[in-house]
């Protein structure tokens, strides 16, 4: 699943192209959407918010009887899941994917715009946008960030795995399974351990909010940074993650062979695979 420095890439990549610009036609290759045409309709931004993102969109001027009259408004919600993707390409531009994994196509005088394997696409309302990203917490890329809330949303279930609840974007939104491994590297923490083992969780998320941000310009991902904040990793010759993927090869820190595991985010839910190492992140006997 997308990270939040991916999401918020490609909005900035959909906004660089569709902002501002008309839609010639619309296709929504989803039977709930399937005869919905938004041809005429004007692409006002895209923005992300945690994994999810936003295009809103303004109708055509209308006239009403006391004269102009408020344009329609509707968001594009889309979320990129496992395996989904947005990608812009010049007009009538041959498509990298195959076109039976497109769920929309969005097409302007200067681009088009392909949604493939979209793992959510629905069109709302811009004004109840809230009943699709609503539930999220803080996001750690979003002007709406606030790592007190998102503390705060967190503490409030102290037994719960700290590697689940990174990942439960009710509490803040974003980070994905790299980050939170990652994370929890950098703090000393074992993913599995409970929230209330980790001795300073601000650090940790604050962790994660500089990994991320780190990564939002181009180039491949990296979590390896200096001091001052800037990216090494594969600069300098070091691997590109702390201990993501890593199973079996030395810890970057103290030599010893990094772990795989599983974590779960209950009984019978889904298991994430997890990597840390056993010196640097000892497991709480308590946990």
């Amino acid at each position: 699943m997308p990270e939040g420095d991916s999401v918020f890439r490609a909005a900035a990549q959909l906004h660089a192209a569709l902002a501002g610009q008309k839609l010639i036609s619309s296709d929504f290759r989803v039977p709930r959407f399937a005869t919905l045409k938004l041809g005429g309709w004007t692409v006002a931004e895209v923005i992300p918010r945690g994994k999810h993102l936003l295009m809103r969109l303004e109708g055509p001027a209308r006239v009403g009887p006391a004269g102009p009259a408020e344009p329609d408004r509707l968001t594009i919600h889309s979320h990129l899941k496992m395996e989904g993707t947005w990608q812009v390409y010049p007009p009538g531009g041959r498509w990298r994917k195959p076109g039976f994994t497109a769920r929309c196509v969005l097409r302007t005088a200067t681009a088009d715009a392909v949604g493939f394997s979209l793992g959510i696409l629905e069109v709302v309302r811009t004004s109840e946008e809230d009943a699709v990203v609503g539930h999220l917490g803080p996001d750690l890329l979003g002007p709406d960030w606030d790592i007190d809330e998102a503390e705060r949303r967190i503490l409030a279930s102290p037994d719960v795995p700290i590697g689940v609840a990174l990942l439960d974007q009710r509490n803040l939104a974003g980070i994905g399974n790299i980050y939170r491994c990652e994370a929890c590297f950098l703090s000393g923490v074992h993913p599995a351990a409970p929230v209330s083992a980790v001795p300073d969780l601000k650090a940790m998320i604050t962790d994660a909010k500089v990994l991320l941000e780190a990564n939002l310009g181009p180039g491949r991902r990296t979590t390896v940074l200096n001091r001052r904040g800037a990216i090494v990793g594969r600069s300098s010759g070091l691997p590109g993650y702390w201990v993501y993927r890593r199973e079996h090869q030395p810890c970057l820190k103290c030599r010893t062979p990094v772990r795989h595991g599983v974590l779960a985010k209950g009984t019978g839910t889904e298991e994430r695979d997890i990597y840390f190492c056993p010196v640097c992140q000892p497991m709480p006997d308590s946990a």
